[in-house]
């Protein structure tokens, strides 16, 4: 049974932990055909405003940029033994701005995963890298799960 919650900060403590316990999520998107892509890599989340944001720190590859610009709709899980769970919706767009990547550098280093830090440094040169590129990633539904007793609880925008 899953129960609605008013606002994020609800569930924002489970968020956290599931998400920092996981560390990878599996990211889907679609193609032309509406056929599912899924891919592993490691986003980071914070809240502005009282709402879930998260930042994808990649590459922009033929593939996910033609799915993105098809349908920016894209879902990401979190799961591991134990069944702790996280689902999020999200609609994600290309941010481009110096400023955008310099923070998303910042918050890697600082929150991802949890504590550990994951530099950047390891794959591009720095928030300037031309191959740097940054993903928003705007929730519009995000569902915790947790597994000894598969309490859900969800969470979604009011606009959606």
């Amino acid at each position: 049974m899953s129960l609605r919650v008013a606002s994020f900060a609800q569930i924002e403590s489970e968020f956290n932990a599931f998400v920092g316990a996981t560390v990878y999520a599996t990211m889907v998107t679609v193609d032309a055909r509406q056929r599912p892509r899924t891919r592993v890599l490691i986003p980071v989340w914070e809240t502005v405003d009282g709402r879930p944001r998260g930042w994808l720190a990649t590459y922009r590859t033929p593939v996910k940029a033609a799915h993105l610009a098809g349908n920016p709709h894209t879902s990401f899980s979190y799961w591991k033994p134990g069944n702790n769970s996280v689902a999020i919706e999200a609609v994600a767009a290309w941010a481009e701005e110096p400023d955008v990547k310099r923070h998303v550098w910042d918050l890697y280093r600082a929150t991802s995963p949890r504590g550990a830090g994951y530099d950047l440094g390891n794959f591009w040169r720095s928030p300037a890298d031309p191959e740097l590129h940054v993903l928003r990633l705007d929730p519009w539904r995000v569902q915790v799960i947790r597994g000894m007793d598969l309490r859900s609880r969800i969470w979604t925008a009011p606009e959606a």
